[in-house]
């Protein structure tokens, strides 16, 4: 398989063979249970859906809980496809996933959502200069984004125009990071660096390529 679906616990550090402290996120990678097959004669392409995480039989819709009989499992919160596979890509469904299809050493991608910040200003949102190196043509406001408009032409404000707003909660993909351990008796990978999301959050987590 090309991935698992995961979910993010938090953080730690370990020490490598050279005794250097290397800060790493602890990532819940499965048990995934596969509940469906893609195939090119009958979907028209290839893929595995795979499913994570226990969820309430009276939280599932009928048609999800249709579904997920027929693969012989319960109820989930996530699903995903993997559309990238190996040579031991025939899987069926009902087959359990778990964190040992990764090794120690190779490098992966991971997708998630950000975290939420709200709504926020210029200088956190863009990284305008603010205190001390004002922003734009304001002597007593020091954090805010100044003139932003136009004279009689064109007499509005262009698209995109860096304002503030909304931030974070969006979709992001890390790529090549290196699973520095892997503990398969709880399923949990040691990934070095920081992945999005908040603790609790579910990621993706594919094979570099």
């Amino acid at each position: 398989m090309s991935g698992l679906i995961g979910k993010k616990v938090g953080m730690t550090s370990i020490y490598d063979a050279s005794g250097k402290n290397i800060p790493c996120t602890v990532i819940e990678a499965g048990p995934c249970v596969v509940t469906q097959v893609r195939t090119i004669e009958k979907d028209g392409y290839e893929a595995i859906q795979l499913a994570f995480d226990e969820k309430k039989e009276k939280h599932t819709t009928k048609a999800l809980s249709g579904h997920f009989k027929k693969a012989g499992t319960t109820p989930k919160k996530v699903i995903a496809e993997f559309t990238r596979f190996e040579q031991d890509h025939q899987k069926k469904f009902g087959d359990i996933l778990e964190a040992d299809i990764f090794i120690e050493g190779e490098y992966i991608d991971v997708v998630g959502i950000t975290k939420g910040k709200g709504f926020q200003g210029v200088v956190k949102r863009h990284g305008f200069r603010g205190v001390g190196d004002a922003t734009h043509g304001q002597h007593d406001r020091l954090r805010a984004p100044g003139s932003v408009g136009a004279s009689s032409w064109p007499s509005r404000v262009f698209k995109g125009i860096r304002m503030a707003g909304r931030m974070g909660g969006n979709r992001r993909k890390i790529i090549n990071l290196q699973i520095m351990k892997i503990v398969n008796e709880k399923n949990l990978i040691l990934v070095k660096g920081s992945v999005p999301g908040h603790i609790g959050s579910y990621i993706i987590i594919e094979r570099w390529s």
